[in-house]
Formats: C-alpha cells, structure tokens, sequence
C-alpha cells in the first residue's frame, strides 16, 4: 500500500505523508565506545547492543500443487547517503578500514555521515540454482510507509485474511498460508523504506539525506546492488514490484539502476500506480484549470456508485460500463471541462445530467461543484443518504461518517477496516516464526516529525512526475518489459490514470508493446480480495515467465 495516507493513518494515498522529523530515542542508537571508561560505563546504561544483522528460518507453503520448501532471512543491510560513502562501508555496514570515511570518523555517532539501515525479509526456494531464478524485490509507498502491507497481505509466504469489504473483528486476526505466494516462480525480498520497519536512520541530518524522490530512490539502488552481492544474484533474472508512491519510486529506480548501476531489469511490475502527481484527486481544486484529475478519476467514480448500486440505471455488468464512462470522460466531459467559462447553461446541464447517469451524484450538486468534484467530495456524498462515507483507498468499503455536516471524508474506511491486521499479525509473525526483532519496536510508518520529504526531482522544484525516467529505463534497455496493475475501486490512484500516464510516457510507440495492462475488481491494495489476489498472482507469473521466454 500506501501511498500516503493523506489522512495520516497506516494505509497509503496518493498524496505525501509529511510527518515529524526522525528522533532517534538512546535505544535506537547503536552503543559506541567512548574516549574514557566513565563514558563507556554510562553508555553501557543508556544503549541497547546493536540487533543481530540477521535471522535465518525455514518454511515451506503449498502453492499450484508445489510444495515449496524455502529459507527465510530477516535481516538489515546499511546503506550510505551517497555512492562514495557507499562504497566505503564494509558488508558490516561500518567504515572499512583505511578509508576516508573510517579516518575522518567523528567521536560523537550523532555526527557522522549519515547511513540508513534497512530491514528487509527474503524467501529463497531451496535447491535452486541462482542463474536461473528470478529474484523480485517489493515495496510499498506513502511515502513514509513500510512495506508490511505487500509483505502479508500480496505475494509472500504468508497472507492476512481480509476478504470482506467491512471493518474486520478485533484479534485475534487470521494468518494463513499464501496458496497465492509467488514463491512457485520468484524468490521474494520484501524491503522496508529507510526509517522505517526495524530499520533505523543514523547520522547527521540522516532524514535530509534520505528523505526524498531522489534521495530514496537511490538508497533503495544501493540496497539492491548490495544484497545481490551479499546473497550472489548478479546473474539471476531481476524485477521490482512497487505499489502506489512505490510505483514512482519504481520508475526512477529503474533509470538508476539501468543507467546508474549497470544493472539490467527483466521488469517493473507496477500497483496503483502514481507517476504524475499533478493528475491527484484528492487535492485539484488548489491547481484551477488543470481538470485532468477530473477526467481521469470519473471511471473509477461510476465503478464505485455501480458496486453501491448508486446509479439511476444499474448497468448489469461493471467493464462494458466502464468502457462507455471512459468514452464519455475523454470526449465531451474533456471538451466541456476545457470550455471553462465558455462552457453554456444548457451544456453544462447536459454535463450534469450525464454526470449523474455515471455518478449517481445529484444533478444540483454536480452544477454547484461546476462538474468538479474531487475524491473527498465524492467520497463524503455518494452515501450521504445512509449517513456513510465511502472508501477511498477501496471504495468497495464504507464507514459512518465523523461530520455529517463535512464537505470531505475525513477519514479512510478501508484503512480504519484492516489496518490493526496486518500490523498486529506482522508484529507476532517476525518475531514468532522469523525469530526477529525480539526487544525492538516495529515502524509501520515514518515517523517524520517536522521534517519534510523532498519533492523536488532532477532539479524540478514546480511539480513531480517521474515518467520521464521510466521511459529512459525503457529507451536504454528495450527489452524491459512493465507491467501496469489496478483496482476499479482505488481513489487514491486511480486505473485510468495510471492508463493515461503510461501511454503518454514519452516512448516510441515501437515500445508501447513493452507495456501490458491488467485491472481487478478490487481497489488500492488488489490483495484484500481472494479472487482478486489468485489473479494477480497468475499474472505477474505468467508476466515474469514470458520475459524469461524472450529471445535472446
């Protein structure tokens, strides 16, 4: 999940969570030694020893009539902020000895360069040869989330039951094995964004360092070429799955790591995706005249008013609907939003009108919103009869309202519905199963304090869209391939738009073949819903198999 969670809860949005800065409390601190035993002695009191780098388990899950026996690794990898401190820190993550980085070593840990430590969990299939096993590494967005969600809740060896659209039952939650796992093609590595997880920033100004497009991206570059050296994967077949704000992480990671890196991907695997953020619903009203939010969440709005069965004439199945909404949203709702104030009375009444037919929203409504309602509006006032608001990560889901009187949802449904599940089954599984993180507390989440995650990318300070960068990856290595997952029900990053960015990604159309499209009945996190998730399951390996089968 996550992209962030506009709302600030665990779940994420396709807005940015900015929150607090990263205070490090003394148990967070790795102990150090001091100049003088009176230090050492007070340090020994005040700090904790450092976590051990890892834990190793077994596990096996039954997955398409495999029985899959695999090992299971939980560990942290350290990073540095830059490339050249990078390559001076040992598999240790400490300054190896003799460099610059080792010699200009301040007493004070505080004042150090900065590192991040990152945790992550891989599954590798026994008894299988590295060359001929594909290895995909995932994560989740906010930015600032964690990648708990993907990791219990997609293609891991283990899945949060979830398959309902209301609020779940208090614990005890139900962990079961992934009969979905992707572990039948893929080994799995499961990476937590830097500050987040088990994993802990170190140094000075270690938020500024890593806290940003660019400056993420390029940790999580680091973390890949590090832990395919560590685990001996240079020559394994090589894919990244990111899901919502990891999706924009995705596109300039893969420009790093194919151009920066030398390190060639077999594929992007993308989910809900968000590369253009001028295109979010949540907030378009503060970017007057442009409407493409508009355009390009209305067919996730009539998916949503079909499942709710808010419509005046309820279609009888969703996709050909959908194709006629989508018809609709590019041709006369485009033409009649770019009219502005050119547009007439009776036009804008024939807008409306139509609006309604595909919203279920009233006709009086939609002429106050002038035909312009975004995702918070829709979200409080389809189910405003029933005193409900709708969800906007999943829109399948609903809750009552906080303010009835509110313009805007105020809070996330779906989020509120299966949040504590998965962090409260993730916390008992790592140290139960895994045998990891006995002593130390688990961050679903960033914890930014008044910090500030840097939006600004390749020097662009006015607006944030990484499709260039994907596109580079593809124009420098035209055998990659991209895969383009969604939900119909996601209004947090809506399907059509992520359709419309990619087919604008600024490619020869020689290489729009590169790129393949799969939708679900389902909303941001596809998962939550079994069938959903046996489909995703079946085409990201049949995705991942058909890059193999390329010629070479």
């Amino acid at each position: 999940m996550r992209l962030p969670h506009l709302l600030g809860t665990t779940l994420l949005s396709a807005a940015l969570i900015v929150s607090p800065v990263f205070a490090f409390a003394d148990d967070d601190k790795p102990a150090t030694k001091s100049a003088d035993k009176t230090a050492d002695k007070a340090a020994d009191k005040t700090t904790e020893k450092m976590p051990p780098a890892e834990s190793t388990t077994q596990g096996s899950v039954d997955v398409a009539g495999q029985h899959i026996a695999y090992t299971a690794v939980a560990g942290t990898l350290t990073v540095g902020a830059t490339d050249v401190q990078d390559a001076q820190l040992g598999v240790d993550g400490k300054p190896q000895a003799g460099s610059e980085l080792a010699l200009s070593e301040p007493k004070e840990p505080k004042d150090a360069d900065p590192v991040a430590r990152i945790f992550y969990v891989a599954c590798f299939k026994k008894d299988a040869k590295a060359e001929e096993r594909p290895i995909t590494f995932f994560y989740n967005g906010g930015p600032g989330s964690s990648t708990v969600w993907l990791h219990m809740g997609s293609l891991g060896p283990k899945h949060v039951v979830t398959d309902t659209d209301e609020h779940l039952p208090a614990a005890p939650y139900k962990l079961v094995d992934n009969a979905y796992s992707l572990l039948d093609t893929s080994d799995l590595v499961f990476i937590d964004m830097p500050g987040t997880g088990f994993g802990r920033l170190v140094g000075k100004d270690a938020g500024k360092a890593f806290w940003g497009v660019d400056e993420d991206a390029n940790a999580f570059a680091r973390f890949i070429a590090r832990f395919i050296t560590k685990y001996s994967r240079w020559n394994s077949p090589k894919y990244i799955f990111g899901e919502s704000y990891g999706t924009t992480r995705s596109a300039v990671l893969a420009d790093i790591l194919e151009n920066g890196k030398s390190i060639d991907l077999n594929g992007v695997i993308l989910l809900s995706q968000i590369f253009n953020f001028t295109t979010d619903i949540d907030g378009p009203s503060g970017n007057p005249g442009v409407d493409l939010p508009y355009v390009l969440a209305l067919p996730t709005y009539a998916a949503t008013a079909w499942y709710h069965k808010k419509l005046p004439q309820q279609p009888a199945a969703l996709e050909p609907f959908l194709k006629e909404v989508e018809d609709f949203t590019m041709g006369p709702y485009s033409h009649a939003l770019a009219l502005g104030t050119d547009l007439t009375t009776e036009e804008k009444q024939s807008v409306a009108e139509k609006l309604h037919e595909y919203t279920g929203l009233p006709v009086a409504y939609l002429l106050k919103a002038n035909l312009r309602v975004n995702g918070g509006e829709f979200e409080k006032t389809l189910q405003e009869d029933q005193d409900l608001t709708t969800g906007r990560l999943d829109s399948r889901f609903s809750g009552p309202n906080l303010n009835s009187l509110s313009e805007s949802a105020e809070y996330d449904p779906q989020s509120s519905a299966i949040s504590s599940a998965y962090v409260s089954l993730f916390n008992d599984y790592v140290r139960r199963d895994l045998k990891f993180g006995e002593g130390q507390t688990y961050l679903p989440d960033a914890q930014f304090g008044s910090a500030q995650w840097d939006l600004v990318h390749r020097g662009n300070p006015i607006s944030l869209n990484v499709a260039i960068d994907l596109a580079e990856a593809l124009k420098t290595n035209p055998r990659l391939r991209i895969m383009v997952n969604g939900g119909y029900y996601d209004l947090a990053t809506p399907f059509f738009a992520a359709q419309y960015e990619e087919k604008h990604l600024p490619i020869p159309q020689s290489l729009a073949k590169n790129i393949e499209y799969d939708w679900y009945e389902s909303g941001h996190m596809v998962y939550v819903r079994d069938e959903s998730l046996k489909q995703l399951h079946d085409r990201v390996a049949a995705f991942i198999k058909s890059t193999l089968a390329q010629p070479k």
